[in-house]
């Protein structure tokens, strides 16, 4: 059994097809299925059933399959760190970010660290927290940045004070004090939120009694913020987003609930081999971020 007989393996899986699998992996289907009997024999189980219409894996198969990523996620990263040693601090450094924590910390991060070390080139990857998740777990990237709160114990974190939530909307007027409001005050008020926030604000609303009018939701601050700029409702975000969009009309006045502050978090695997560049980039951050805490 070797690297190359479990990635065949791996990509059968994956396509579901030998076929599919032989063509991805640019090798004729004839060797592909040979190779997988071959392993069957080696190990003795059979590790596919195969029919005219689709291949179901067995229960050894699966097992294989999870020890299968393991091994070659573990020979990509002692590649990695045999390169990190040979090569010295050189190479990509990829970072999963959520858009507005991103757009607001990211760019004077990387700028501190390129003017310390001009030879590393960055890959930002702006996701949904759930999905940067996934791309810490896979090893896609070695960087996170998210916003709290959210559940795992699968990471190292580096926690940013917490931010307020704010109500900003064009023209926005209060009767209340002039910089703090509750949601009381926001009923049947068309309201622009983040999808993420979108259970808390329900929740807070029916506290005092009404429903919401959720009048558009989405996973880009930008877009929330400039609906909210052209008149078309009240967007509700945290208070750090405040100048993604320059040059607006913007108001805002902020929202003081129990347990709606939002913090942003730097986060990396736990089992995961980090590269060098990986590690100064964290120690940068630790070293000239004066808001983490």
């Amino acid at each position: 059994m070797d690297l190359r007989s479990l990635n065949y393996f791996l990509c059968i899986i994956e396509e579901g097809n030998i076929s599919k699998a032989a063509k991805k992996l640019h090798i004729a289907q004839p060797p592909l299925s040979h190779q997988l009997k071959l392993l069957e024999d080696e190990l003795g189980v059979k590790l596919i059933e195969r029919n005219t219409r689709s291949l179901q894996i067995t229960e050894a198969g699966k097992a294989l399959a999870e020890r299968a990523k393991q091994i070659l996620n573990l020979t990509e990263n002692t590649k990695k760190e045999i390169k990190d040693i040979s090569q010295g601090l050189q190479g990509t450094l990829s970072i999963g970010t959520v858009s507005s924590a991103g757009a607001v910390i990211l760019p004077d991060i990387i700028y501190q660290f390129h003017q310390k070390y001009p030879d590393i080139n960055f890959e930002i990857l702006d996701e949904d927290t759930s999905k940067i998740i996934q791309l810490l777990s896979s090893g896609v990237v070695e960087i996170g940045i998210i916003r709290t709160p959210f559940d795992n114990d699968m990471f190292e974190t580096i926690n940013y004070a917490e931010d307020p939530m704010i109500a900003i909307a064009k023209n926005f007027e209060c009767e209340e004090e002039p910089d703090v409001i509750t949601f009381e005050y926001l009923k049947e008020i068309p309201l622009i939120v983040q999808k993420r926030y979108e259970k808390k604000i329900r929740h807070l609303c029916k506290s005092y009694g009404y429903e919401p009018h959720i009048l558009c939701k989405s996973n880009d601050v930008r877009t929330i913020l400039m609906l909210a700029n052209i008149g078309m409702g009240v967007a509700i975000v945290p208070k750090n987003c405040l100048n993604l969009i320059p040059n607006s009309d913007l108001e805002y006045v902020i929202i003081d609930e129990p347990n709606f502050n939002i913090g942003t978090s730097i986060l990396w695997s736990k089992d995961r081999y980090l590269s060098n560049v990986a590690q100064r980039f964290i120690e940068n951050m630790q070293n000239h971020m004066p808001s983490i805490i």
